[in-house]
């Protein structure tokens, strides 16, 4: 009877304390939080434990969790990330989420038509990225929004961005081509970004693309206002109307004295520009003018894109821009 009682005894301890170590292991640490960790590449259960002892998101110590784990959690590896906990959260729920949850995406944008120097503008202000911001030249990031952890360098956020330009372009050109006069991948990354400034229309970018490539193909100039303003403020806004002396300035961007392409992109063209300049419209328009509705009306002389000229003027003048 006395060793039966002694072993019911014992039972019974190890039954109250594995109950109070499961309780435990439910309830929150000494912080309540909000907590915000980061799981580096290879981090082990015994260095992100140590995170969250410090952080006080767990209720006891680091070597305690570890074995609570042992008893009472799934054993699947921890995810690389970042990671919210919420206020509250229990010493299990927060292996879950580490385990099986979503991280934190964080995100920065390059919007069409965006030029280098706002991109890197956008990843300096970023307080999260770490590192210097490089050179970025222009035509070589693809617009997109990237995810990127904190603390991750901007260097490594560039080179995803040209990355993706990369393939992006090595899947058009492996596809069938138009007849545009543009050989190399500069020249095509180059008037691409040209179409990209001249419409904000997505449907008309195959047609712009056209009117240009019948302009290469003849000898004719561009004439695209966009080439002339980004020498100037190197693709951000001008806020004015172009001068004249900038209408003949030298500069190696300017379509209105020299014919033929620009010496190098004017922005940051996304992919449906890209894809324009490798399948223009087929048309025989030379010219085009904004129409007073976002988009444009095109020609096919100059004596009709001089009448067309005028519509837009008119339309000017009743808006009182003129």
């Amino acid at each position: 009877m006395l060793r039966r009682a002694v072993i019911i005894a014992a039972v019974l301890g190890f039954l109250v304390g594995a109950g109070g170590f499961w309780l435990l292991w439910l309830g929150p640490g000494p912080k309540a939080g909000p907590h915000t960790i980061v799981v580096q590449e290879g981090a082990t259960l015994r260095t992100v434990a140590a995170q969250l002892e410090k952080a006080g998101a767990i209720p006891g110590t680091a070597s305690s969790y570890r074995a609570m784990a042992r008893l009472f959690a799934s054993g699947d590896p921890i995810q690389t990330g970042e990671f919210e906990i919420p206020k509250g959260m229990g010493g299990s729920a927060i292996l879950d989420l580490l385990q099986h949850g979503r991280p934190v995406q964080r995100l920065i944008t390059v919007t069409e038509g965006m030029p280098s120097i706002l991109v890197e503008e956008r990843l300096a202000a970023n307080k999260l990225l770490t590192g210097p911001t490089p050179a970025i030249a222009e035509g070589s990031v693809l617009p997109d929004s990237y995810s990127f952890e904190r603390g991750e360098a901007r260097a490594a956020v560039v080179r995803r961005m040209q990355t993706a330009m990369t393939k992006t372009l090595d899947q058009l050109l492996s596809k069938n081509r138009g007849n545009c006069p543009v050989a190399s991948r500069q020249d095509i990354v180059t008037l691409a970004s040209i179409v990209e400034k001249e419409t904000g229309k997505p449907s008309e970018r195959p047609m712009v693309a056209g009117v240009y490539c019948n302009r290469l193909r003849i000898g004719m100039k561009l004439d695209a206002d966009p080439t002339v303003i980004y020498p100037i403020t190197k693709g951000k806004p001008l806020g004015r109307r172009i001068k004249r002396s900038e209408l003949n300035a030298v500069t190696g961007y300017n379509t209105y004295r020299e014919p033929g392409l620009p010496q190098g992109p004017i922005a940051n063209p996304g992919k449906e520009s890209i894809a324009a300049v490798l399948n223009p419209a087929p048309t025989t328009a030379l010219y085009f003018v904004a129409d007073g509705s976002g988009g444009h009306v095109f020609a096919d002389t100059l004596e009709q894109h001089e009448a067309n000229r005028k519509r837009w003027y008119e339309i000017r003048r009743q808006r009182g821009e003129m």
